[in-house]
């Protein structure tokens, strides 16, 4: 749906973007993720058409941003950072607003803006002025409007800045129903909120793409494959050949003892490694105490990604 390809973008002497490239499916809610001024805004910026690169290509549906920015907006429903919101305007005059700039008419206008007042959760406050909101309600506005022309994409800046932890969750979820039926690139800090609503992330950094993948393949690439922590109790001697000889151990490392048990920390790059493991210890009778996959945060990942210079792809 989203194709992104050696995208570039100067300030001056500033690089923004250094020949970016990526896609997003259709059907695929993305977390577009990085430090402050890596270039996630200005990617969005560019892909939604407001402004130009200095080189590269995005294509959004098949369409050229460059030379079909016409026809690409009105596929796209954007939400920047700071909702650009009327605040003298009630809700429903703002969506009609809204609406009629995105050529809808009626009937279909007023069926929308009921659609969006329900989906969105401001049946409440449909009927208040948008400067009487709370921030949370001025949020689920901005929604409102993103998705008042039924677009295709939805790109989303920081959707949830500012709002306390309960707003949070509800924007959270307001977003995952609508991803299951929209193509949605989304910027965040809020770590937790990619993990819990992007089916897949991407990383950058001073304006490099440094990662890309699900949570899991992020972490697993991060640590150089999959870590398991295996403890038998058997004499470590009979248990480290069988270990180096299964397949399944790319590199092993004794972590201790304790009661007479062996800890092992095992490198792993099979697909079902915990499966192999508890099979050998059937197999050869050994009295199985332990058996984990050691998991590392997506907020770890991040770290260690742009406060180095390796490039995972």
């Amino acid at each position: 749906m989203i194709e992104v390809r050696g995208l570039t973008k100067r300030f001056g002497a500033t690089v923004a973007l250094d020949d970016v490239t990526f896609d997003v499916s259709a059907g695929e809610v993305l977390g577009f993720l990085g430090p402050n001024g890596a270039g996630k805004t200005t990617a969005m910026r560019i892909i939604t058409c407001y402004i130009s690169q200095d080189g590269g290509t995005v294509r959004v549906d098949g369409l050229d941003t460059t030379t079909q920015s016409v026809e690409v907006r009105r596929r796209i429903g954007y939400l920047p950072e700071s909702a650009p919101l009327y605040q003298d305007m009630g809700v429903i005059d703002y969506l009609g607003f809204i609406g009629r700039i995105r050529g809808l008419e009626a009937p279909r206008l007023r069926a929308r803006i009921d659609e969006m007042v329900t989906v969105c959760g401001l049946t409440r406050m449909a009927h208040r002025t948008i400067g009487t909101l709370s921030k949370g309600f001025c949020q689920r506005v901005g929604l409102a409007q993103t998705l008042i022309h039924d677009p295709e994409v939805l790109i989303l800046d920081e959707p949830t800045t500012g709002l306390d932890p309960n707003q949070i969750v509800e924007i959270r979820d307001l977003i995952k129903q609508i991803g299951q039926k929209k193509t949605v690139l989304l910027s965040t800090h809020i770590l937790p909120e990619v993990e819990a609503t992007c089916t897949r992330v991407l990383i950058v950094n001073e304006g490099r793409l440094v990662a890309s993948g699900t949570p899991h393949e992020l972490a697993a690439q991060s640590q150089g494959g999959t870590r398991i922590f295996l403890t038998v109790k058997a004499v470590p001697e009979t248990v480290e050949p069988v270990l180096r000889g299964s397949g399944v151990v790319r590199d092993l490392r004794l972590a201790g003892t304790p009661d007479g048990r062996a800890r092992y920390e095992i490198g792993s790059d099979a697909d079902e490694p915990e499966a192999a493991l508890f099979q050998l210890a059937v197999q050869h009778h050994w009295v199985l105490t332990e058996l984990r996959r050691e998991s590392i945060s997506l907020e770890q990942v991040f770290t260690r990604l742009t406060t180095r210079e390796t490039v995972v792809r």
